[in-house]
């Protein structure tokens, strides 16, 4: 027969096996994997109406009253009611963002939401739609009190970005709390969208352009067809017929007509230097002063722009932008909204930017840099 050990008995029970740390992990990831279709919150009325069943349902337990266990039977099929209902009204939803072509920081702008409802019978009550933004909390909301069947209803929401650059938007959460609001369910739709947000323009008075002299721009004073009068010739063939003279020419036996001079584009330029320096993060102070000469170019570019100068912006090798009156000034302020700062190889002095020479009585070249302001 064998011999049992001191300290073994027979009817013992093995020893617990407790998980891993590593398998804990592995369990945990697990579930946060697992994202439940719907998720479901209780209101402040829920929470009343919860205690309120609680307290019907001790009362009847421990009363046998009939009456009060019809009371806890309607109460709890509230809850289910209420929870049908409300899937009901989630169900076969489709969601669609329009953003604007353009928006600026510190004006407010409008961003249209469209919920289509796919069921063929049954409307949709109380749908609130919150647009999610990457890395921002979800503040801005559009209520639906009713969307009917194979219909599509739209409503918007203001907003005033308080920055420039890129403004991703990443998906919507649905949510209902119909029929009784004493529950909110909700669910995610993911839509990806990403508006440019340009830098804020100011109201900038240009000094007035210098009359008679040859300034920088893409064309030189010449003949051509501008506003300017460079004086009288006889009228030869092709001659547009409405600059004739007529004053001089009903003097003479010839017609004459009025010589114009061509209308010159003046070029201004602005170079912004983006690099701070070998150390990193930039500080505060620097971040603050690259955004309020960010914010003066593209006020300066805007008003030359509308004068009708060609405007060239350029942060660096390979990275400029340029624009006139016939394209506007959207590739100079997407250019500007999506300008960073950059880390340098050496230390650099104060960012500054450039700004061309009012009054210049010469043609620059195209390299040559113009005069500075900081």
């Amino acid at each position: 027969m064998a011999k049992i050990a001191p300290h073994e008995h027979p009817t013992s029970q093995p020893p617990l096996v407790r998980p891993s740390p590593a398998g804990a992990g592995r369990v945990r990831r697990a579930l946060a994997r697992i994202r439940l279709p719907r998720r479901l919150k209780v209101t402040r009325e829920g929470r009343y109406f919860i205690a309120i069943t609680l307290l019907v349902g001790f009362a009847a337990v421990n009363t046998g009253n009939n009456l009060l266990f019809l009371l806890l039977g309607m109460l709890l099929s509230l809850m289910v009611v209420s929870g049908v209902l409300s899937e009901f009204s989630l169900r076969h939803l489709t969601v669609v963002r329009r953003l604007p072509a353009r928006a600026q920081a510190g004006r407010p702008h409008l961003v249209e939401i469209e919920v289509r409802n796919h069921k063929k019978r049954l409307a949709s009550y109380a749908i609130e739609v919150e647009d999610l933004r990457a890395s921002h909390p979800a503040d801005k909301r559009c209520f639906f009190l009713k969307v009917s069947a194979r219909s599509a209803q739209v409503a918007a929401y203001r907003r005033t970005p308080a920055k420039r650059g890129r403004d991703r938007h990443i998906g919507f959460r649905v949510a209902t709390r119909f029929p009784f609001g004493l529950f909110e369910k909700s669910h995610d739709l993911a839509a990806d969208g990403e508006l440019i947000i340009y830098p804020p323009v100011d109201a900038v008075l240009l000094p007035p352009s210098p009359v008679g002299q040859k300034l920088p721009g893409t064309a030189s004073l010449g003949r051509g067809h501008g506003d300017e009068v460079l004086g009288l010739r006889p009228m030869r063939d092709g001659d547009d017929p409405h600059d004739i003279y007529w004053r001089k020419s009903t003097t003479t036996n010839q017609m004459v007509l009025l010589e114009r001079a061509r209308e010159t584009r003046y070029e201004v330029r602005f170079v912004i230097d983006c690099a701070y320096g070998d150390t990193a993060p930039p500080s505060d102070a620097w971040l603050d002063r690259f955004e309020r000469q960010i914010r003066e170019v593209a006020s300066r570019a805007v008003a030359h722009i509308k004068r009708g100068d060609v405007v060239l912006v350029s942060a660096g090798p390979g990275r400029h932008a340029r624009a006139d009156r016939s394209v506007g000034a959207d590739p100079v302020l997407r250019f500007l909204a999506l300008l960073e700062p950059v880390r340098a190889a050496r230390p650099v002095a104060a960012t500054g930017l450039r700004f061309p020479a009012q009054g210049a009585g010469q043609r620059r070249h195209a390299s040559e840099p113009t005069g500075a302001h900081r």
